[in-house]
């Protein structure tokens, strides 16, 4: 097979732009998704990897960048559901119904309009692979292990997370043939955090970019972690 085709959604920055960074080192062709057009062809240029706008809140749009890529390529290898917000940091007691569904619209219902507009490409693929990023914050073991902190884990974020654990379990049950797991990178220095994680973005994109390169014959239906308490 060619050189792996793989696109990060929300990679203008952050883990996703590391990851690009470090699978277009590994030989992957990487389409760098990004929303913001000026900072995803400025990411993609740094770079090296081809830049395809994708707002995975946008239906229509996300439907458009799986035309670009059949057209360009015939076929998707690895799909990266990277694209996340934090959303509201206020207490819970406060939070509206619209603004956790904002938050839901990214980190959920983004990750399944994502899915089902590549899922025709994964399929084209001798070995497609689709990796989730989601967060330690959304366990609750781990929660209670941190304290239930709102400041490390907002609680519609963390919500959220857990609901893309939960999806990416099914997933991988409904999707014979193709690997789909989820990652925990644990906590990052990122924008997300306002750079207060305890990690290095290197050590946060490991796991990613593992399940990333996974053989044929590899793990399927797994949350991996990475994690490091916050101080």
């Amino acid at each position: 097979m060619d050189h792996p085709i793989t696109l990060i959604t929300g990679a203008n920055k952050g883990l996703g732009y590391e990851t690009a960074r470090r699978l277009l080192a590994a030989g992957h062709t990487v389409l760098l998704g990004a929303r913001d057009r000026v900072r995803g062809e400025a990411a993609a240029g740094e770079l090296g990897a081809a830049f395809v706008p994708i707002d995975v809140t946008d239906e229509a749009g996300v439907g458009a960048a799986a035309d670009h890529v059949r057209e360009r390529h015939g076929r998707l290898d690895v799909l990266i559901n990277n694209a996340g917000i934090v959303g509201p940091r206020g207490p819970l007691a406060d939070t509206t119904a619209a603004e956790a569904l904002a938050t839901f619209d990214t980190n959920v219902l983004g990750v399944v309009r994502v899915t089902h507009a590549f899922l025709p490409l994964l399929r084209e693929s001798e070995h497609p692979r689709i990796v989730n990023v989601s967060s330690g914050t959304g366990t609750i073991s781990r929660m209670e292990e941190i304290g239930w902190n709102q400041e490390v884990a907002p609680a519609i974020y963390s919500t959220s997370k857990a609901a893309l654990s939960m999806l990416t379990l099914h997933y991988a049950h409904a999707l014979p043939g193709i690997l789909v797991n989820a990652v925990d990178p644990g906590y990052t220095a990122t924008a997300l955090n306002d750079f207060q994680g305890t990690q290095t973005i290197a050590q946060g994109t490991d796991l990613i970019v593992e399940l990333a390169t996974l053989p044929p014959g590899g793990p399927t239906a797994t949350v991996r972690r990475h994690w490091t308490t916050p101080a």
